[in-house]
């Protein structure tokens, strides 16, 4: 449980700490409207029970088209995880690829999904996808699927996936619409 309130204070100082190096403060004239960064805020203990979730799933095999802890796909994986807590995802990396909102690599933060081309680096498809769970600096570090592997951590960085990166969509905010 510490480790948890820990987990959730780190994440929204650091991400306290990104925002106000890049976005300016907004007074909020209308106290009825929220802003986007208190939205984000308020979700921030979810974002820290998926990653929590995904983290419990470590080293569970590779399955082609798998979505139970027996084996996973990369999107069988992402969808188990975001389903537990109430946010439906296709399965398929592609089809994640075009749900909830799109966030520039720079703004990435924990909970956001990450994608990347399938194995061939000149493609112009989706292929992969990832669970971001830590962005230090420039360094985004993701839960994935891999077909080698299974469920492991891997960073942007690494050139394998630099050279596939696609983009990041934001779908926590898919609990607030309902």
């Amino acid at each position: 449980m510490t480790k948890k309130m820990l987990l959730t204070a780190l994440c929204a100082v650091s991400f306290g700490i990104v925002q106000a190096q890049t976005k300016p403060t907004v007074t909020d004239v209308n106290p009825t409207v929220t802003s986007p960064q208190e939205s984000f805020y308020d979700q921030i203990p979810l974002v820290s029970n998926v990653i929590d979730y995904a983290r419990k799933h470590l080293s569970i095999r590779y399955r082609s088209g798998g979505t139970t802890t027996h084996g996973f796909d990369c999107s069988g994986f992402t969808r188990f995880c975001f389903n537990k807590f109430g946010i439906s995802l296709p399965h398929s990396s592609a089809a994640q690829g075009h749900v909830g909102e799109a966030v520039d690599k720079d703004d990435a933060q924990p909970g956001d999904l990450i994608l990347f081309k399938g194995h061939s680096s000149g493609s112009s498809r989706i292929g992969h996808v990832g669970l971001i769970t830590e962005v230090v600096g420039n360094r985004i570090k993701f839960i994935h699927s891999a077909w080698s592997g299974g469920v492991r951590y891997d960073y942007l960085h690494a050139d394998y996936y630099q050279r596939r990166f696609m983009g990041v969509r934001r779908v926590v905010s898919l609990l607030a619409e309902k």
